[in-house]
Order: structure tokens, then sequence, then C-alpha cells
């Protein structure tokens, strides 16, 4: 089954997996303390908005992090470092930047996790959700675009972004991990073999 990119988050830990038929040549990458997708060095030139975007950002002082699929996580974790609580961040940075705009009208996702706490939104065309998740939540922005249990097995951030390019669902590309507890937040990429 193709999902296209998606999200698992609980309390403490979270993963995005990029995958994608129409742009496969993309890798996550560590830049000025966020994590970022980008464009290989093979990929071909384009113009697309919606290819490179920050996936991971951390709010450090606050202790929580966000996950997501463009460049509405920019928003969530500023808003973050203001003070705004999750759900309140999450459901002011989808509403603003909505959808995407493109050929698919493709979800935005995102996630904000902390040690003891994870809120999971989308927004999509005909609806924005955000939640409070006590266990391990996908949200992907295809075929399963509402919110539901996954069971994920990973205990670390490097295990997590493992364990989801490693599932079975179509065309993977690159993944993230991030664990949050009381010591701080752990990332990990993997970017395939």
């Amino acid at each position: 089954m193709y999902v296209g990119r998606f999200l698992v988050a609980a309390p403490g830990l979270a993963a995005y997996r990029v995958s994608s038929r129409s742009f496969p040549n993309r890798k996550v990458i560590e830049r000025d303390g966020s994590l970022t997708v980008v464009p290989t060095d093979d990929a071909e030139p384009t113009d697309n908005p919606y290819v490179s975007y920050n996936c991971v950002r951390t709010v450090d002082d606050r202790g929580i992090t966000v996950v997501g699929n463009g460049s509405h996580v920019d928003p969530v974790a500023e808003k973050l470092g203001l003070g705004y609580p999750a759900r309140d961040a999450l459901v002011s940075a989808l509403f603003a930047l909505d959808f995407e705009k493109d050929d698919y009208d493709t979800p935005r996702i995102a996630a904000v996790v902390g040690a003891d706490s994870a809120v999971v939104g989308t927004v999509r065309r005909d609806a924005l959700l955000v939640r409070e998740v006590e266990e391990p939540t996908l949200v992907a922005t295809y075929e399963k675009d509402d919110p539901e249990p996954f069971a994920l097995a990973a205990d670390g951030a490097a295990a997590a972004a493992r364990e989801l390019y490693d599932h079975a669902f179509e065309h993977a590309v690159c993944a993230a991990g991030v664990s949050v507890d009381a010591a701080g937040i752990e990332t990990a990429i993997h970017n395939g073999e």
C-alpha cells in the first residue's frame, strides 16, 4: 500500500518517513539543529515547494519536538517557543497553511512530542483534526489520513527511524526519528542502505 509521507507519534517517541513516487531522490540531513528533507545530489532540479522542508524541530527549552511533512513544522515550533500549548500550536499552524495546494490536495501532518505527552494533527481538504494520543499513532498523507493506532516496537530515535523506513508501506525514501525523555531530546536519521 502507498500512503505517502507518514509519521508515528507517542509520548516520548516519534518518527517520520518520506515515501514518494514523484520525488524519490531525497534524504534527511541535520541542519542548524533541525532535521531537514533535501534533494540528493543526483536529484532532478525542481521548483516544487513541497520537496524540501524541516521535518523535525526541537524546542529545547520546553523539552518538546515537532515532527511533520512540510513548512508548517517551523510555525508550530515557533509558537511552542512562545509558550503556546501543543494543541493550539498545531491548530493555528495547520489552519493557517491548510492542505498542500498540489495536484493531490496533499494533507499536512504533524505531531508535538514531549517526554510524557503527544499530540497529532492533520489538515486535509475536508477536515482539521488534532488530538492528544497516549499510544503510538500513525497519520499519513494518503489512505491513512485519519490518526489510527500503530504497533511501533522501537524504543529510541534510531530504532524508530529504521522501523518506519523498513515498514511495508511502498516507496520508502528516508526517515527521521526522535526520542524525548528527562535527559533531553535525541534525533536520528535513516537514509536507506
